[in-house]
């Protein structure tokens, strides 16, 4: 008999496959006493050894397949391998105590991870799934159990676990993993996002996949609806593969529209650009058509590393993008540091709330000399193409002041010495703090152009933080009150003549697109591989239904409400 589960819809598509469940291998550790600590720590240092040499494998494949930016999380690994302050302190333990390694290593690593997991801070609370990660790996070869390699998987199949960890989700091959499902984990987990790179199709946040789901059943992942079927029926099964049919169709209509203009059915034009997070995304931003890069998130180059990137290392990255991009807009956003992103090297002070603390453009502006050599290194790359600058977290009139203050000494250095910077770059700022929004109209007289950062908006409007479970209800990119806050920034730029853009995740909601649509947002900036289906969207809408649609949502009294009549009214 048929089982349906539901859970969260993290990467679209159907899958249908046997069911390959994997099964962590046993490393319960027992306490011993031992006579020879060195020969001990001489087993630590082999498994060391050969969890960073397999992590540098993976950091390889990761970075052919996917890119740059998801490779930096294996870096980040291996700098947790490289750590003193936990290494050494397992070798102390293992010579100090007499114990054996593999429950030194155990004790020191739950001790990190349990002082990471009680931080009010995602970062590191991320960094705490890292240390479990690669501790995990480190332990499983002290013990003699390597743990079992997905690369390694030769049949069709469907991935069932309690969650994937970055390194699982990197080995993954597509022509044999057709899906995955979890029990934990969200839209925005490290195993999500990567599966939507690879266009492998995910149900996240099931609850009790493992428990439900035995070896060697089939199984139906749609990725599409957020379900998942266990042994289901032949009528399921006949009905799931025409569905299957019927995507993989839609697919190729989509891709049709790669050359084509974004506008709706009664000749409006938007832009639809892509986010990205290093050069190495370029060309999933070219072959889904956009119309340029909407946001360009700067702070890659700067994480899995242990120093400051310099100028040059900046410069060519900047200038690589622009002139791929062939003179499309290049809209790149300065150093956003701080919150859920930490660099060690920066030794900043620890914070109760750092979503509200010391981050950003607030960063930047108190350490001007590291903020100086990424806005000369941007300068530089102006001269290449179609360069706009973003400053992020914007709170204040005088913070967006003193840093085009800061841009204008630079340029004006620079043409000093006869370094050739273009001379109408266009400078604007991220919209994520109400207080911004409301003063949008005060903002449009200096700036040349908003971005609406909504994943912040929302989470600061709704005194909510996204990421915490507990109340995740009220992350609701519907609620009149975030609508009306999306309409008072773009009614302000028109009204001065300047452009509002959206660079978060609402952007490329099908349930958004329509509101967004009819409130009169100019560009649409998105993951690239939801700009076909956008574009698709856009061009069976009308821009007059679309406003009066969005009058009446303006009207309505809750998320619920809104996401109700856009549904009847543009999705069925």
């Amino acid at each position: 008999m048929s089982k349906l589960l539901t859970g969260i819809g993290a990467s679209s598509g159907i899958a249908i496959a046997k069911s390959f469940k994997i099964e962590t291998p046993d490393l319960t550790v027992e306490k011993k006493n031992i006579e020879n600590a060195e020969e001990e720590i001489a087993v630590f240092n082999k498994a060391l050894e050969a969890s960073i040499g397999e992590l540098e494998v993976i950091r390889e494949k990761t970075k052919q397949d996917l890119g740059e930016e998801h490779a930096e999380i294996f870096s980040a690994h291996i700098l947790v391998l490289n750590d003193p302050e936990l290494v050494d302190t397992i070798r102390q333990k293992v010579k100090d105590e007499k114990v054996n390694a593999a429950f030194a290593l155990k004790e020191v690593a739950d001790q990190f991870v349990s002082m990471f997991e009680s931080m009010d801070n995602e970062y590191m609370k991320e960094r705490a799934a890292d240390i479990r990660d690669v501790s995990q790996r480190v332990l499983a070869h002290v013990l003699g159990k390597p743990i079992v390699s997905l690369a390694e998987i030769n049949e069709e199949v469907v991935l069932i676990a309690e969650d994937l960890t970055p390194s699982e989700t990197a080995q993954l091959n597509k022509k044999y993993v057709k899906g995955f499902v979890t029990d934990i984990g969200g839209r925005t987990s490290h195993s999500a996002i990567m599966a939507r790179s690879m266009e492998i199709p995910a149900v996240v946040g099931t609850k009790s996949i493992t428990d439900e789901a035995e070896k060697d059943i089939f199984v139906i992942v749609d990725g599409i609806d957020g379900k998942v079927i266990l042994n289901p029926t032949d009528e399921e099964l006949q009905q799931y593969r025409t569905k299957q049919e019927q995507y993989e169709e839609q697919k190729k209509e989509w891709a049709k529209l790669v050359n084509e203009p974004s506008s709706t059915m009664d000749g409006h034009q938007v832009e639809l650009a892509a986010n990205i997070g290093t050069p190495n995304d370029l060309d999933g931003v070219k072959n889904n058509g956009a119309e340029g890069v909407g946001l360009y998130r700067t702070e890659f180059l700067y994480m899995g590393r242990d120093e400051l990137p310099n100028e040059e290392e900046q410069f060519q990255a900047y200038k690589k993008v622009v002139e791929e991009m062939n003179g499309k807009p290049v809209v790149i956003r300065t150093l956003d540091i701080g919150g859920d992103k930490e660099l060690p090297y920066l030794d900043l002070p620890k914070e109760m709330n750092p979503f509200l603390g010391f981050r950003a453009i607030r960063l930047c502006l108190e350490k001007d000399d590291m903020f100086r050599t990424q806005l000369r290194a941007l300068l530089r790359a102006s001269a290449f193409g179609n360069l706009k600058i973003m400053f992020p977290m914007i709170a204040t009139l005088d913070e967006f002041r003193q840093g085009k203050q800061m841009l204008e000494e630079e340029r004006g250095a620079l043409l000093e010495k006869g370094v050739d910077v273009s001379r109408d770059i266009e400078i604007g700022i991220m919209v994520e703090i109400p207080s911004t929004a409301v003063m949008a109209p005060q903002f449009a007289k200096e700036v040349d152009f908003f971005s609406i950062g909504t994943n912040d908006l929302i989470q600061y409007t709704m005194a909510a933080d996204r990421m915490n479970e507990q109340v995740s209800y009220l992350y609701q990119p519907y609620n009149p009150a975030i609508l009306r806050l999306v309409k008072m920034v773009i009614d302000a730029s028109h009204q001065e003549g300047k452009w509002t853009g959206m660079c978060g995740e609402m952007a490329g909601d099908p349930i958004a697109i329509p509101l967004l649509l009819g409130l009169g947002l100019d560009e649409f900036s998105m993951s690239a591989t939801s700009i076909l289906p956008a574009r698709s969207q856009l061009s069976k809408l009308t821009k007059e239904e679309a406003e009066k649609a969005v009058e009446k949502a303006l009207q309505m009294n809750t998320a619920q409400e809104v996401k109700d009549y856009v549904e009847k009214t543009f999705l069925n």
